[in-house]
């Protein structure tokens, strides 16, 4: 498979799939590198008491196997 070491699917997972997403699911990114930064996914913030947290609920951006390259592009410039 090509790009095989920027894609793995674990359908074995309680969780899988975690978000709802077209086709297949990149679980490489299980817990999001992107979670503690102003990321270009869909994220929100909702508030949580006195504090506001980031809600990744609906972003599949580190999860679409095409964004790899772009999950670490953003990493590098970090």
């Amino acid at each position: 498979m090509e790009n095989s070491s920027k894609f793995f699917a674990n359908k074995e997972c309680q969780y899988y799939p975690c978000h709802k997403i077209e086709g297949d699911m990149n679980c490489l990114f299980c817990f999001c590198p992107l979670y503690n930064l102003a990321c270009p996914g869909n994220y929100t913030i909702i508030d949580k008491g006195d504090r506001k947290i980031k809600s990744c609920k609906n972003c599949n951006f580190p999860h679409v196997p095409g964004n790899y390259d772009k999950v670490m592009e953003y990493l590098k410039k970090r």
